[in-house]
């Protein structure tokens, strides 16, 4: 997974793939390609892209600098525990623990219950590598009466490491149930349940608060229980095996010097470090023995683990460390991703791995005594050298709970194993590394001119260190079966080997003193003679394992480049992306063959594990079905669905990634190290398996043999930042790696015509490999570099903007551009000319994959060095010195090449390069360099014309309308600012706003200017935006800057004529009224006339007066109570429509995992099938329309608003349909990952305007009431602020965090704290509030809201804000003012609120789109344009009397507003919309979201009706009577004393759920025999209730110290509990129920027919409601759980439940048990007489401890005084007489 989540980075193309921008390509390639080439199978890329690996001599360099992992990032994780269930024990006080790492937090303690509801809620922050946080544990555990004396009992734990619930969608679980289980006892089964949501945020992610659930569905524990998709509700306890058998190439722990001092004293040299295995796996650590001074110890040992499987946490993690008494240190760290070595299908396996060897990776081998790159060896970033390697097994065994012999503790062991045959991980071959160093470039000035040489190692092979310990891995006495190791390679069958046996390997090159190159940079003079290293090391020869990740790799990476061209062609434009897409598909599938035919091979090679076979299982099955897949999907590409395709495609790229990831190593990676006089500076990993020889093609490494451009970098955590983004050193690198036997061809991929230089031999010696080249062939060169413009560079300097400039690096050379001052958008329009470039090798080679260029880019600044601003690659075109100069190659086109800062996009160039040889005849011959010659550029030579692009005369009109939040700029504020445009040289300048802080708006709206710009459009240079304040004494400062890079979006095209040739039929749009509910909706199809064939379907809202249609018609049948339209207000509208978007969202995820579950195979694209139900959505004009099915249960009819689960601008695009708002920046961009978070404080301000740019032609078309002053830009209001309105502002709130929450706004310089209000203690407070502001615009535009927590003391904490720009949706054409309700209504919770009623709403659209309309037709009809709505014309008043009006029919047409058409688009509906809540000290992590919405009403128009109402609901009253009357069947618990018989004192107690402290108890029932008890005795339970939200609301404080009380929200549960009591000891508990009053069983009619299963199959039983009900009467089981843990009947109570609402109640008063008002009778209870034998002691009872309890205290107390004082006297006069003798 580690290596697919890098890869995601990569999306982008590599830098020597750029964009083609011209069309032609297409047939260029045909015909360079010798023509007649299927279009599918061609790349689109670039040419560079096919030409590019025609030799392939050269392997693909990667761009990207930065290691990403191991840099700590902002995670912020919350938890919320919201109730735990059915814990196990008996009346216990439970609390919940929640553990993350080392923090833990506690929940309250609730008293006597196994259900307590906590709502809690608590916030983790960490700063740390994404690897160190996944593999947190996240741990929750119950515990039992914990308090300050006593830690208390754990009930229960839950375990997930963090990475799987980052790794859920959307980061989180929401409303799910942690199953408990008991470590200490694993046979016990579930312990219990804790319901919670867990979320982790990382910067930058967004959360999405999902759809909330009803209670009933949530109830379902077992389908909701807290586990990852995939994973059985059912997990099962299993034993982890983890096998250690032994370690080898450990690095030598201390120095020589150390060495010597101890032979000293101990007389001999030992090992000097002692090895143990840690191991840590779901939050256990095991451990090995420590073995003493062993290079090479061998442990034999099995570490075993118990825990759930699947386990909820993904890797193991192994390290070797050193044992030392002052520190230990690690040695070397391995993660075992389970889901690498397991698969979880239905022919799937458990995991299971080796015996194989891992390789650890860490620092570096020399030892230190401060290791600067310690935490490498943690595990922490990419390793730089190897460590060690450590042979392990590991197997997993499923438990029986059942089998005796298991021991129930999870604690981990530690046990010995058997020792490993040699053979077992394979047959020990010698591998043959070869590497050749054909140039070393760009070496970082900083490291100094001390000669610089290269090592190469191989594991502990090659390293200097190690090399001379062991040239030959025979070992003295290590008498491990290594002897005959080393024989068996001796007598090997190979003469070669026979002969050099003695043959050393050369790790280093020859030291070497670097040459300058420039200011940055030295080379080394390798020019003719390149030094060669190789090495021979012994392995387990377990290449088949390499070659299967190979061949995947390889048909992975043919799949990314191919989609990269596709996305590449859809984004420039081209044609066809569907044939480059098929194409990628064949590949894909003939790819995945190949691999079937391979994979398959060497079955019975020694060594291969379980793990082996199961993986070539799955990886055939796996790439078998993706080769299917993607034969059917070549079929279905179409032009309309490429984008689809291409994210399938996406999925199958992840797929093969991760099956390439092959968990079990065998040949370490290798190091390459670049070292200056003797101090290792840089390094480069390369896999061994990229560099793996095999005589198949498809299984070799990409990089085997071919020359592969490596960057080395900076070790560990110095690389993280600008440090490693300079490059330390450029190698071109040969290398090779096979076995010694295979040697026989390890030369051919390099360039031709070199001679072998090797170490002088004797006499008939044979060939040992050559320790350098000698290149008898050279060609020379002459490079063009055409360096034309970039754009979106990095801001370097202070004011927001860059002086760049560039360098150009070709092999030894480099060149710089000038430098252009203050611009993000660079245009150089540069040639530069590299003479005489020495290449190596033959020309036929250098045409096809000639070296790639590097193109740096710099910030100039006046002081110190320049600052380094993104990198990119090129290759250049190359023509020989016999071809000729034309097309179709040449003259080479411009292409947009990506830049990079670190892992960063950092911008793109715009350049082309060309590598012309120079022939026999010199310079002559070379095509001359024909441009304007600009002679006031001196010697700088401008791109030549056939080159530069062909211009074109453009006119950019610029709308001026306002600067808005202009920040203080050195501290001074600005106050008379202008803005200059400016685009490729020419520019205009707007007017100077006069004084900003009274009217920031331009005063001249519209101006333009001429400028010639390049036709094809995707060459357009970016337009500048630069605010200037024009200080006194004619000084200016700039304020901020913004650069439009795209001008697409304001090019105006003239509309096309056909497309407004609406034909004059008339479509008529039928809206009916009352659709049946399980009737499709009618649908009326028009065609419009015979030569269009658009056809428009429309379907009504079928929402449309529902509340109107209260006359049923007969037959339908009354189920639901009619609703009471007094009853109603906002929120019965804001909860249905939240059900509405909670059923959308849920069907949409349906539907997606639908299309998933069919694996997009459905043939048809996208049609709807004959015999499909027609409720999915209908493909009409484009819309989304969402459809719910309409036969689930009906909802109650109500007018409906619409919910946005994210801003309103994110649905209307940012309401910037002609006024936009461009952000002005200023100061240096941050040198952070994401820029995104960074560029939030560059902010200074917003311009508002627009542009619009066209061709200048004469035939302008040009309409009657054009305003030439307003240019393209007609009926756009003015923007003077007296006429300005001013609006007003509703809205309503919803936040997550555990605070004091209140509400700020500020508009303007109103500001509102509504601090009186806060709400106490609360999660999701709801706000309800509406606050009218008045506000002018253009001064007050931006909306702030915030949300504070209240604090008693000290200042008031900010949780979070959002800010809305009201300016731009006050002007929108969306019309954002106010939204339209959904019906019309004159009175009622559904009022129509805006000023303007629907028919002068509609009436001013026409005017202002010139349209022909409204005409409004008898019989409820309305034309506009050629359409006609028809709609109901009858309105109620509040008195119930019908009137004609045309208010529902302007309301219909405005609602469909979006198909009239010329001037139609959507319009903003009644809303309610959902906005993030921001911090800006935590930028990137939401800290809640508010709900909320705003209306505005100019003041210039009639005043809007009175506010809404929204403030939240009150509470209902209500009180609950229940009247216990008997019980029966209760169990017996008590032995009587003398008798014997079995009885019980029965009582019932009784509390509503939250308010245990109200708990109510009947009085005791003596010695009943029989199980039945009879009380008549009453509870009363007042409380209140929220009706909507089915949640009774209790507030009180939450501990001595609050302040003020806490409101809670619990839902509504009565508990009923039978006890046994007892005198002398604590109270028996013998069984409970608990009844949601929402939906509980109906109680029986007799105790015989209650039964187990009313609480057991709780959902087949009928439920009913006490607040629909009010009285209910009769027989309920008493549960409680055995020892089996199973639930068992324990009595039946027989009770009425009375529900009355508060004022019922005080009408008719009753009393609590058999007390007044309204007593209840005392119960016939059996005469007790029989006790006869207990009358006396009940006597005696009666006399002591009632009549006379406080004489009978008194007594006592005094005869004890009276005893002490005795004693007192009777010792005293001997011990006196003892102290006085001194005895």
């Amino acid at each position: 997974m580690k290596r697919s989540k890098h890869r995601g980075h990569k999306e982008d193309r590599n830098g020597d793939e750029p964009a083609i921008l011209e069309t032609e390509d297409l047939d260029r390639q045909g015909m360079f390609l010798g023509g007649g080439l299927d279009p599918d199978t061609i790349s689109l890329a670039s040419v560079t892209a096919v030409t590019d690996n025609v030799s392939n001599k050269r392997s693909k360099p990667e761009i990207k600098m930065e290691p990403s992992s191991g840099r700590p990032v902002d995670y912020q994780i919350s938890v919320t525990v919201i109730e735990a269930r059915q814990l196990i024990g008996l009346n216990m006080d439970p609390m919940v623990c929640v553990e993350i790492g080392d923090d833990k937090k506690y929940t309250s303690m609730k008293e006597s219950t196994n259900c307590p509801y906590y709502n809690e809620y608590f916030v983790f922050d960490f700063h740390v590598p994404p690897d160190v946080m996944y593999d947190k544990i996240l741990k929750l555990s119950v515990i039992h009466s914990k308090n300050l004396l006593r830690s208390g009992t754990l009930v229960g734990s839950f375990k997930l490491d963090v990475g799987t619930i980052y790794s859920n969608p959307e980061h989180q679980f929401y409303h799910k149930w942690a199953l408990l289980s008991d470590p200490e006892d694993i046979s016990a089964g579930c312990k219990g349940y804790i319901k919670c949501d867990v979320t982790v945020v990382a910067k930058g992610d967004t959360i999405k608060t999902p759809h909330k659930v009803n209670e009933s569905d949530e109830d379902d524990i077992e389908g909701n229980l807290l586990i990852p998709e995939g994973v059985p509700a059912e997990r099962q306890w299993a034993r982890y095996y983890l096998k250690i058998y032994r370690a080898e190439g450990l690095p030598r722990m201390n120095t020589s010097i150390m060495a010597n001092v101890k032979k000293a004293f101990i007389g001999e040299n030992k090992d000097l470090v002692d090895p143990y295995v840690l191991v840590l796996f779901a939050g256990q650590k095991g451990k090995t023995s420590v073995q003493k001074s062993c290079y090479e110890p061998i442990w034999n040992e099995q570490i075993v683990f118990t825990e759930m499987f699947p386990p909820l946490c993904k890797r193991m993690k192994i390290q070797i460390r050193d044992s030392d008494k002052v520190n230990d240190v690690a040695i070397g760290t391995h993660f075992l991703d389970l889901r690498n070595i397991s698969n979880d299908g239905d022919k799937g396996f458990l995991p299971t791995l080796g015996p194989a060897w891992v390789n650890m990776y860490g620092s570096t081998r020399t030892y230190s005594l401060m290791d600067e790159y310690q935490e490498l060896n943690e595990g922490l970033g990419e390793g730089v050298s190897f460590r060690a390697r450590l042979l392990v097994s590991l197997g997993v065994e499923i438990l029986d709970p059942a089998s005796p012999e298991i021991t129930s503790s999870t604690d981990v062991q530690l046990e010995g194993v058997s020792n490993i045959s040699e053979t077992a991980t394979g047959k020990v071959e010698e591998f043959f590394l070869f590497g050749s160093f054909l140039e070393a470039t760009m070496i970082d000035r900083k490291i100094g001119d001390k000669p610089i040489n290269f090592e190469l190692t191989i594991g502990y092979y090659g390293n200097e260190i190690d090399g001379l310990a062991r040239p030959k891995k025979g070992k003295k006495g290590g008498g491990d079966g290594e002897e005959e190791e080393t024989d068996l390679i001796h007598n090997s069958s190979d003469e070669e080997m026979d002969d050099d046996g003695d043959l050393t390997s050369v790790a280093t090159t020859p030291p070497m003193k670097p040459v300058i190159t420039d200011r940055n940079y030295f080379h080394l003079p390798y020019f003719e003679r390149k030094p060669c290293i190789y090495i021979k090391s012994w392995w387990q020869d377990q290449r088949r394992r390499l070659y299967n990740a190979n061949i995947i790799d390889n048909v992975a990476d043919k799949l990314e480049d191919g989609l990269n061209d596709v996305q590449e062609i859809i984004k420039t434009e081209k044609t066809y992306p569907e044939r480059r897409l098929r194409g990628v598909l064949e590949e894909l599938s003939q790819g995945c063959s190949q691999f079937l035919a391979l994979a398959n091979k060497d079955h019975n090679q020694s060594g291969r594990t379980k793990l082996d076979r199961e993986r070539l299982k799955l990886c055939m099955a796996e790439t078998e079905s993706i080769g299917q897949q993607a034969k059917t999907m070549r079929t279905q590409v179409k032009k309309s669905t490429v984008r689809d395709k291409i994210k399938l495609a996406q999925n199958f790229l992840t797929k093969l990634r991760f099956l390439a990831d092959e968990p079990q190593h065998s040949v370490p990676d290798v190091f390459i190290w670049m070292i200056s006089n003797g101090k290792r500076i840089a390094y480069a990993r390369v896999p061994s398996k990229d560099i793996l020889y095999s005589g198949v093609e498809e299984e070799t490494g990409k990089d085997c043999g071919k020359v592969k451009t490596i960057f080395l970098r900076i070790p560990g955590k110095k690389g993280f930042g600008p440090a490693g983004w300079t490059v330390q050193s450029k190698i071109e690198i040969y290398l090779w790696l096979g076995l010694t036997k295979q040697r026989k061809d390890y030369l051919s991929g390099l360039p031709n015509g070199f001679e072998e230089n090797k170490l002088s031999k004797g006499p008939g010696m044979p060939c040992s490999p050559p320790i350098s080249l000698t290149y008898m062939m050279k060609q020379i060169f002459q490079l063009r570099v055409h360096m034309y413009q970039a754009r979106s560079l990095f801001a370097a300097d202070s004011t927001g903007l860059s002086d760049p400039f560039a360098r150009v690096f070709f092999s030894t050379q480099s060149q710089v551009t000038e430098v252009l001052a203050e611009t993000l958008c660079p245009t150089w329009d540069q040639l530069m000319v590299f003479e005489n470039v020495e290449l190596f090798g033959e020309a036929t080679e250098l045409r096809d994959d000639p070296p790639i260029i590097v193109i740096e880019i710099y910030d100039q600044d006046t002081v110190g060095k320049a600052e380094f601003m993104g990198r990119t690659f090129a290759k250049p075109v190359v023509k020989m010195a016999d071809e000729h100069y034309g097309p179709p190659r040449f003259p080479p086109q411009l292409e947009y090449y990506q830049i990079y800062r670190g892992n960063c996009t950092a911008g793109e160039m715009l350049a082309a390069f060309e590598l012309l040889q120079i022939g026999p005849n010199g310079k002559a011959d070379l095509p001359p360099i024909d441009g304007p010659t600009d002679l006031e550029r001196g010697p700088i030579l401008p791109v030549p014309l056939g080159i530069r692009p062909v211009l074109s005369k453009y006119r950019i009109e610029v709308l001026f309308w306002g600067l808005r939040d202009l920040k203080r700029v050195n501290l001074a504020q600005v106050d008379r600012p202008r803005v200059d445009i400016e685009c490729a040289g020419k520019g205009v300048q707007s007017s100077l706003i006069a004084n900003y802080k009274k009217n920031p708006n331009f005063s001249t709206l519209v101006k333009w200017f001429e400028v010639d710009l390049p036709e094809n459009e995707l060459l357009h240079p970016p337009l500048n935006i630069r605010v200037v304040d024009c200080r006194a004494f004619g000084r200016y400062t700039l304020v901020g800057s913004n650069a439009v890079s795209s001008l697409r979006k304001f090019i105006y095209r003239a509309a096309d004529k056909q497309a407004n040739n609406w034909t004059t039929t008339e479509e008529i749009v039928v809206v009916s009224l009352d659709p049946e509910p399980g009737f499709k909706k009618m649908e009326t199809v028009v065609k419009l006339d015979s030569c269009s064939d658009a056809v428009v379907k429309v379907e009504d809202d079928d929402k449309g007066a529902k509340a109107k249609k209260k006359k049923r018609k007969k037959g339908d049948e009354v189920d639901e109570e009619e609703l009471d339209e007094s009853m109603l207000d906002w929120w019965s509208k804001y909860f249905v429509s939240i059900e509405t978007l909670t059923e959308i969202l849920k069907s949409q995820e349906a539907a997606l995992s639908d299309s998933e579950d069919k694996d997009d195979m459905d043939i048809t694209d996208g049609d709807i099938k004959p015999d499909e139900p027609p409720v999915k959505a209908k493909r009409g004009k484009g819309k989304k329309k969402k459809t719910i099915d309409p036969f689930e249960k009906k909802k109650q009819k109500l007018d409906e608003l619409k919910v946005y689960p994210k801003e309103l601008e994110s649905e209307y695009d940012n309401f910037e349909d002609w006024l936009h708002s461009f952000n002005l920046f200023r100061g240096k961009g941050g040198d952070d990952e994401d820029q995104s978070g960074s560029d939030e404080d560059r902010i200074v301000g917003k311009f508002k305007g627009s542009m619009c740019m066209y061709k200048v032609s004469d035939d302008m078309p040009r309409d009657m009431s054009f305003d030439s002053n307003m240019g393209m830009f007609q009926n756009i209001p003015h923007n003077d602020p007296y006429q300005h309105p001013r609006p007003y502002l509703r809205y309503q709130a919803d936040i997550n965090g555990k605070a004091d929450p209140y509400i700020a706004i500020k508009l303007g310089k109103t500001e509102i704290k509504d601090k009186e209000n806060y709400i106490s203690k609360q999660l999701n407070p709801l706000f309800g509030k509406s606050f009218d502001v008045e506000a002018t615009f253009p001064m007050d535009s931006t909306l702030t809201v915030s949300i504070y927590d209240w604090d008693l003391v000290g200042t008031d904490d900010l949780i979070g804000e959002t800010k809305l720009d009201l300016e731009n949706r006050f002007y929108s054409k969306h019309r954002a003012t106010c939204g339209l309700t959904s019906s019309y209504a004159i009175h009622g919770y559904n009022v129509w609120r805006d000023p303007m009623k629907p028919t002068q709403i509609l009436a001013k659209l026409c005017k202002d789109g010139k349209l022909d309309g409204p005409h409004y037709g008898p019989a409820g009809r309305v034309k506009v344009e050629n359409r006609v709505f028809m709609a109901p014309t009858e309105i109620e008043d509040e008195n119930g009397l019908k009137r004609q009006t045309e208010e529902h029919l302007a309301l219909t047409v405005l609602k469909h507003w979006e198909e009239i058409p010329k001037a139609g688009c959507k319009l903003v509906p009644e809303h309610v919309e959902t906005r993030p809540l921001l911090h800006p000290d935590k930028p990137g992590i939401e800290q809640g979201r508010i709900e909320m919405w705003v209306d505005m009403f100019p003041k210039d128009m009639t005043a809007p009706g009175p506010a809404l109402d929204i403030s939240p609901r009150r509470p209902k009253k209500f009180e609950l009577r229940v009247i216990v009357w008997n019980t029966d069947e209760v169990v017996l618990e008590d032995d009587d004393i003398f008798t014997g018989e079995k009885s019980s004192d029965i009582f019932v107690r009784g509390w509503l759920k939250g308010q245990q402290e109200d708990k109510q108890d009947t009085d005791v029932h003596y010695h009943s025999i029989t199980g039945e008890g009879n009380f008549n005795w009453r509870y009363v339970y007042p409380f209140d209730y929220l009706m909507a939200e089915e949640k009774i609301v209790i507030s009180k404080k939450e501990s001595m110290f609050a302040w003020d009380e806490t409101e809670y929200k619990i839902p509504a549960r009565l508990n009923l509990q039978v006890w046994d009591a007892d005198h002398f000891s604590a109270d028996d508990f013998l069984g409970a129920i608990e009844l949601d009053l929402n939906r509980f069983p109906r109680g029986a009619k007799t105790a015989k027919q209650c039964t187990l299963e009313m609480v057991t199959n709780q959902g087949e039983m009928p439920s009913i409601s006490i607040f629909k009900q009010k009285r209910i009467k009769g027989w309920w089981p008493f549960v409680a759980r055995n020892e089996d843990d199973e639930f068992e009947l324990t009595g039946k109570v027989e009770a009425e439940l009375h529900l009355l609402t508060g004022e019922e109640a005080e009408r008719s008063p009753v009393g609590e048990g058999r007390n007044e008002p309204d007593p209840m009778e005392k119960p016939n209870r059996p005469d007790i007489a029989l006790l006869w034998f207990l009358i006396p002691f009940k006597a005696a009872k009666h006399l002591i401890c009632d009549q006379y309890r406080w004489l009978t205290i008194k007594l006592f107390s005094a005869l004890l005084l009276l005893a002490i004082l005795g004693i007192f006297l009777y010792s005293m006069p001997g011990y006196m007489v003892k102290k006085m003798m001194g005895v």
